[in-house]
């Protein structure tokens, strides 16, 4: 189990703060930080996430109110992302909503 990934699947809510290592992938409502040092988090179609999240890799294919960090970000088609983004590597793909300010490099 040394590369397990986690899953909150959507009909989950939760308040409250979850840190993680490795993968995790929501598709929940979380309201709360989300943080991992390096691992990956993808924030699925039917995810709503209030709070920041912080981790190595993020994706983001749902909503997320709160501020993203880390080494990498994406944006996929249908998110909607209502906050500021800090990364090293950022990409947003066509459809996609960012409503604050980025900080790339």
């Amino acid at each position: 189990m040394a590369n397990a990934t986690n899953v909150l699947a959507s009909g989950i809510e939760i308040n409250g703060s979850i840190r993680f290592s490795n993968d995790m992938i929501i598709d929940g409502k979380i309201e709360g930080e989300i943080i991992s040092e390096k691992g990956r988090v993808t924030i699925g179609e039917n995810a709503m996430i209030k709070g920041n999240v912080t981790a190595g890799d993020v994706k983001v294919f749902g909503k997320v109110e709160g501020k993203i960090t880390g080494e990498r970000c994406e944006l996929k088609a249908k998110s909607r992302l209502e906050g500021d983004i800090k990364a090293k590597m950022f990409s947003m793909e066509e459809g996609a909503q960012l409503s604050g300010r980025t900080e790339i490099g």
